[in-house]
């Protein structure tokens, strides 16, 4: 098992108080920095997110849709959208 180097302290020289007493808030020095580490991270939140469901559908309806290339699951939700509001559509014709 190697052994643990010492750590050379001439680089990292411990404070003093007068260099406490010069010291500013990233805040005071950096406030772009703070406001950007504010930020979240990725994507905006959204009002209304997807919900993750279990569904089971035909093999023959996953593979028709998966032929059609990326996005496919969207495609399923928009189909699904149309098919509500045409259902929608009709209880108020009748």
């Amino acid at each position: 098992m190697a052994k643990k180097k010492k750590r050379d302290f001439v680089d990292d020289p411990e404070m003093t108080k007068k260099d406490f007493a010069r010291a500013r808030s990233l805040k005071a020095n950096m406030p772009d920095v703070v406001e950007a580490m504010k930020r979240s991270r990725g994507r905006p939140k959204l009002e209304q997110p997807k919900e993750r469901v279990s569904l089971r559908l035909d093999p023959e309806i996953v593979a028709a849709y998966k032929a059609t290339g990326a996005g496919w699951q969207s495609r399923i939700n928009d189909t699904l959208a149309r098919a509500l509001e045409s259902k929608r559509r009709k209880s108020k014709a009748a």
